[in-house]
């Protein structure tokens, strides 16, 4: 099999000694944990119960209270906010609502330009938003690189460049932006991007939510819900929640709703965070405009600069865990954490005496199609918003609203667009499962060393629609 730039040696020495003084867990979260909030220990009624304290949940729980102010909502958190996806995520806010143009126009032929068209104008919304916040969330509009690593993706780049919304560099060009010897090209979009701290855009938000009204409650994890008289019943261990109306808003988590469960799985990815760089380190790599960055293979790398100068890199493995679970022990897999330290030493070798100060890993819920789904149960009652696939931080602003119609009944844009009228296929239950995950990502490793050609697997899971074309 034909090598590509990220095989090259990197000396294990380096490697070694650059993770050794790492720790586990988020940085963000590390850095701000947040205020939290007390458990429920008492039965109570709302007119919204949220559940999932992340992203999706707080966006919506916010709305909602936007809209009706009287309006009782109750948000369900199992551990504490944020704890999850929403806090070790690299906060890249992106406007793409589907996984990228391609996957996008893929999927949904005949209503992509408008999809492109609300993305654009939910990151918008969103940094208005969070412009607002009482509590600062380190947001950057700074725009996105996408970059060519391999002679086969430079063409690649070139026909990624419609009107204004991107600019082409060159090799020279892009190295001049951004000093690694990797770049042969690159695209950078500079309105369709935003930086923020995923920790401190969780905090600001929660804070937000409580300040309009929204009772947050954490370690309050629901055991199941059912229907009741006049609503939705959520039992925890400790309290009943009766509601007129559920969001649920459980990402990776085992969706409360049995019909739901072969549409999701969980993949873990990884991530490594650096010290701050010296000053000599910021200038052996210019990076001066602070953009975010990502690569054009199938197992790409994403990587940012943090507001105190650290880079954080992530991405390149996906691992799925027999039988989809979601467990602690899965978060350390010195495996992946040793990839991305070579892969990011052959990205910036000049940044040799770096070291890493974090890593950390977590479940992203992924879907066939590769983003959001969203749906309704219990005669309108529940709704639901899943498969976000790693690109939901600013997926989730839109996906509150769109929540939020749904409940309502409402006839918008955002409810009769091609997106959220479709579902996904499931994927097969196991012992299938694990296999078939596994077959695509060698399917897909093996197209990033064959010039990004698709061997027959991946041409069929492209006509079936399972193929991932981000």
């Amino acid at each position: 099999m034909p090598k590509t730039v990220f095989d090259g040696p990197v000396d294990d020495r380096l490697v070694d000694r650059a993770l050794e003084g790492s720790r586990p867990g988020s940085f963000w979260i590390e850095r701000t944990p947040g205020d939290r909030r007390p458990a429920l220990t008492a039965d109570l009624a709302c007119d919204l119960l949220v559940i999932g304290g992340g992203y999706t949940g707080l966006w919506t729980a916010l709305a909602a209270k936007r809209r009706d102010p009287a309006a009782r909502v109750v948000v369900l958190e199992a551990r504490t906010n944020g704890w999850a996806a929403s806090g070790r995520n690299g906060g890249f806010a992106e406007a793409s609502l589907t996984h990228g143009e391609s996957n996008g126009r893929t999927r949904f032929t005949t209503g992509y330009d408008a999809l492109d068209a609300d993305g654009l104008e939910n990151l918008d919304a969103m940094e208005a938003d969070v412009l607002g916040f009482e509590r600062n969330a380190d947001w950057e509009r700074t725009g996105v690189y996408g970059v060519a690593t391999e002679p086969h993706q430079v063409p690649w780049m070139a026909d990624d460049v419609d009107g204004e919304r991107a600019v082409f560099l060159d090799g020279p060009a892009m190295r001049a932006a951004v000093a690694s010897p990797t770049y042969l090209a690159g695209v950078l979009r500079p309105r369709d991007s935003a930086i923020v701290d995923p920790a401190r855009l969780v905090d600001a938000l929660a804070h937000a939510c409580a300040s309009a009204g929204v009772e947050l409650f954490e370690r309050s994890p629901v055991l199941g819900i059912e229907r009741v008289t006049g609503g939705v019943g959520a039992t925890t261990a400790r309290a009943t929640v009766t509601a007129r109306r559920v969001a649920l808003a459980t990402n990776a988590f085992p969706t409360l709703l049995k019909r739901l469960r072969l549409f999701t799985v969980p993949v873990y990815d990884s991530v490594l965070m650096t010290e701050p760089l010296s000053a000599a380190d910021r200038s052996a790599i210019g990076w001066q405009g602070r953009q975010g960055i990502a690569d054009s293979a199938n197992q790409f790398h994403y990587y940012r600069l943090t507001d105190d100068d650290r880079i954080l890199f992530g991405g390149y493995d996906a691992i799925y865990h027999y039988g989809g679970r979601v467990r602690p022990e899965y978060e350390e897999r010195p495996q992946s954490f040793r990839t991305l330290a070579q892969h990011f030493f052959t990205t910036f070798p000049q940044l040799e005496d770096v070291r890493f100060s974090h890593r950390w890993a977590g479940a992203i819920d992924t879907c066939s199609r590769f983003c959001a789904f969203f749906g309704t149960a219990w005669g309108g009652r529940v709704t639901y918003a899943l498969g976000f696939t790693g690109l939901g931080v600013a997926a989730t602003h839109y996906a509150a609203d769109v929540m939020l119609d749904l409940l309502d009944g409402l006839q918008t844009r955002r409810t009769t667009n091609p997106m959220v009228r479709s579902t996904p296929l499931p994927f097969p239950p196991e012992p299938l499962t694990w296999p078939a995950v596994q077959a695509t990502r060698f399917a897909l490793n093996r197209a990033d060393h064959d010039e990004g050609r698709r061997g027959l697997f991946l041409k069929t899971l492209d006509a079936v629609g399972l193929g991932f074309d981000s």
